[in-house]
């Protein structure tokens, strides 16, 4: 089979997994993407587990992530034959009685995420002797994904520029139209390869009362004053969008949960230093629901906040 022959990391992945489920069987081939301590679901070929794209486990209770620590072997045709695996808390819950793994790396030599089987009763023990052929696909999948990846970095540089054309007068950033185009594309590629975003809604408070006080000029200032501070708290390939109005949206690509966290404090730090205040919300993207439901979420959080600083007042 030359895997290389596909057009996509996720055409490969797919005829990688049913040819080795013809070729050995098993109830499930998967391949895997492992992002903090989440082992997130890609691709599945499945014939009995009930597992979907997008399905999120634990990491550290899976057998990958012993099999990545050397700990366990890449080939266990009897799990209870292998202590670690046998002992493992997801074969107390789940039936797994044969177990094959293979690392797939990033270029650089980090682990990206796993190709992997599982089935609930043994298999033969001359799988073993395939484990070449295991290892090449494993390899051959990493050099499809890195290229492709670069190719992603192209992609995502080649929407920018086509979005700059969507942009919103008075603060040069992406307006509504602009935003709904890259949060489409960048759905599409979270889904592909789980990597993982987040949404930040930011409402500015009071800018009816300073349009009505100072005048609609001081207002413009005001939202331009907001824009200039968002767009300094993030990094080059995120989106920063003004969606009408006093309300903003952020999308920040390939964040985790500290990153997160620590963007969540720049941005209300750049907003103080501007004098502006405003309202925030955000939300990290589910594989199992993706970044519009990030966005609900985040718009969610964000008026949630402005509710709780009114009663303050």
């Amino acid at each position: 089979m030359n895997v290389q022959a596909y057009a996509s990391f996720e055409e490969a992945g797919r005829a990688v997994l049913k040819f080795l489920h013809e070729r050995f069987g098993f109830t499930l081939w998967a391949i895997t993407r492992v992002e903090s301590n989440n082992l997130i679901l890609l691709q599945a070929e499945d014939h009995g587990y009930g597992l979907k794209p997008g399905q999120i486990m634990s990491w550290a209770n899976s057998l990958c992530s012993l099999m990545v620590s050397g700990k366990g072997p890449r080939i266990a045709p009897k799990t209870d034959d292998v202590a670690i695996y046998a002992q493992a808390p997801i074969t107390k819950r789940v039936p797994i009685k044969a177990y094959v793994g293979q690392p797939i790396v990033w270029e650089n030599g980090e682990l990206f995420g796993t190709l992997c089987a599982l089935d609930p009763a043994p298999q033969p023990d001359d799988i073993k002797q395939d484990e070449t052929l295991l290892t090449l696909l494993g390899s051959l999948l990493s050099h499809i994904l890195q290229n492709e990846l670069k190719q992603q970095e192209q992609s995502r540089k080649l929407e920018r520029f086509k979005a700059e054309a969507l942009t919103d007068e008075l603060t040069q950033l992406y307006n509504r139209r602009g935003w709904e185009q890259l949060l489409q594309a960048e759905e599409e590629r979270s889904r592909r390869y789980g990597h993982s975003s987040a949404i930040y809604m930011v409402d500015l408070d009071g800018l009816k009362e300073v349009n009505d006080t100072y005048g609609h000029q001081a207002g413009d200032q005001l939202i331009q004053r907001a824009a200039q501070a968002l767009r300094h708290s993030v990094r080059t390939e995120d989106v920063v969008a003004r969606l009408g109005g006093d309300e903003f949206a952020i999308l920040t690509i390939e964040t985790s949960e500290a990153e997160a966290e620590s963007l969540l404090t720049r941005i209300q730090q750049a907003l103080q230093n501007a004098q502006v205040d405003a309202s925030i919300g955000f939300a990290l993207r589910l594989p199992a629901t993706g970044l519009r439901e990030a966005f609900r979420l985040a718009d969610q959080h964000m008026y949630a906040h402005k509710r709780s600083k009114q009663k303050e007042r």
